[in-house]
């Protein structure tokens, strides 16, 4: 009788018993399973994973190029050299080649992945340590598109529409072009390992997904860590009434990424020129309501998009607002993110109704040089930043200095701050709610009520 070998068993070799150390022993069931449940109702004899087991698992959730990669990747991995890749690749994978590659994916460390990396992103005639930066940008995009698949059909969208948001592959082009931006300098033959661990060290998505493809492509269901979230719960948006926002699942990935808060906290459409029109007075309102972080995207005439975070929520006053956490970015034509400088305080502006000073909406820079700026006079903004916004750091944002606005969005991305109560309890209201008379009294006297008009008065619970 044949004794099948298992998987902490003696004939494992001291790597793979190395890589299994780093799960729980409750985790070790669905490691081993793995393997069995590929192997399935395979031919009798068969001790070894095909590509067509691989592509059987994985179709529906990944591109068939991506799920090539992965098995090439597997079938280089060396079980006696710690992992590294075999000077030759086998024909099939082995269960310990396969343990290693789990071990690697889901516990591993940057230099651990770094090998994996170069092998999924060279093709299948290309050997050796280093990897040219174009190859890397072609395994990013399968590799992002595979997880936008996979957020899909495994249910992981958030109560996000993709049916009404953005064009998921030109998403999936500008996220991967971003994250190869972060790559050193290489030499002739491409970025090697050393340079790849260093880039996957700083870039924490490329673990992540990698991390969350393997998780959920082949089952393995491990308690202590559950797969990484990679979007934020979408809330209180009229998806019925929307034709198409300006954000795609990529870019969303990315953006949620930057915030304090994660993909932790909801997002909520509060403004969209879609829904409430050109009007100045409603996107400020947007914007005040919640006093929680907003997110604000615009696209101009020319289709660029580009945007700011607030950190914190904004007022209409005449003088400069916010925190070094509030930042400046870019969608299209490239994705970028630029962070506070330090080099001055001008995070955010908000001003309607003044006669003396600017009214409308800025981020970074100065009064008449934003680094973004929207007029209250809605439909024109400017981006001057000669050669960058002292703020932020960035370049100009639109396309043209001085643009037209295309269409505008705010979401609400935060939890806002917890309403201060009365003495009696109850939340506290505005003046302008919580007594008329006072409300009466300053238009008698010529006051100017800067906040009427941009907010709604609170409903009483």
């Amino acid at each position: 009788m044949e004794t099948k070998r298992g998987i902490m068993g003696n004939a494992e070799s001291v790597v793979v018993k190395k890589r299994l150390a780093r799960f729980r022993p409750g985790e070790l069931p669905a490691v081993e399973g793995v393997f069995h449940r590929l192997l399935g109702a395979s031919a009798a004899g068969e001790t070894a994973l095909t590509l067509a087991m691989l592509q059987s698992s994985m179709g529906s959730v990944a591109p068939d190029s991506m799920v090539r990669r992965l098995y090439r990747c597997m079938c280089r991995i060396d079980p006696a050299a710690a992992g590294e890749a075999a000077a030759a690749a086998s024909s099939a994978v082995s269960r310990e080649q396969l343990v290693i590659f789990l071990a690697d994916v889901l516990r591993g460390t940057a230099e651990e992945r770094a090998p994996l990396v170069v092998a999924m992103s060279q093709r299948g005639d290309e050997a050796g340590a280093s990897v040219p930066r174009e190859r890397l940008a072609e395994f990013l995009q399968d590799l992002i598109s595979a997880v936008v698949q996979t957020l899909v059909h495994r249910g992981h969208l958030q109560a996000w529409q993709p049916e009404k948001m953005g064009d998921q592959s030109r998403g999936v082009e500008l996220l991967a072009e971003q994250i190869c931006s972060e790559l050193g300098p290489s030499d002739q033959a491409g970025h090697d390992v050393s340079s790849v661990e260093d880039w996957i060290f700083r870039m924490s998505q490329v673990s992540s997904y990698l991390e969350m493809l393997v998780a959920e492509g082949l089952d393995v269901s491990l308690g202590g860590r559950p797969a990484p979230r990679l979007l934020p719960p979408c809330k209180e948006t009229p998806w019925r009434d929307l034709t198409r926002v300006l954000l795609d699942v990529p870019t969303l990935m990315f953006l949620a990424a930057q915030l304090p808060d994660g993909c932790s906290a909801p997002w909520r459409l509060v403004f969209s020129t879609q829904l409430h029109g050109e009007s100045f007075a409603r996107m400020a309102s947007g914007l005040t309501k919640g006093g929680g972080p907003t997110l604000l995207l615009v696209r101009d005439a020319g289709g660029h998009v580009f945007g700011a975070f607030a950190s914190r929520g904004w007022e209409v006053k005449p003088q400069f607002q916010g925190d070094w956490r509030c930042f400046l970015f870019t969608v299209s034509p490239r994705l970028r993110v630029y962070k506070a400088t330090g080099n001055n305080e001008h995070y955010k502006y908000l001003n309607h109704g003044q006669q003396t000073m600017p009214n409308g909406l800025g981020m970074g820079g100065q009064h008449g040089y934003f680094g973004l700026w929207l007029d209250s006079d809605f439909g024109r903004g400017h981006s001057r930043a000669r050669p960058k916004c002292t703020t932020y750091g960035s370049p100009r944002l639109s396309g043209e200095e001085d643009f037209s606005v295309d269409s505008v969005e705010v979401w609400a991305v935060g939890r806002p701050p917890a309403p201060e109560e009365d003495e009696d309890g109850g939340c506290r209201k505005s003046v302008l709610d919580a007594d008329l008379e006072v409300q009466a009294m300053m238009e008698m006297t010529g006051k100017t009520l800067h906040s009427q008009g941009l907010r709604e008065p609170e409903e009483d619970q």
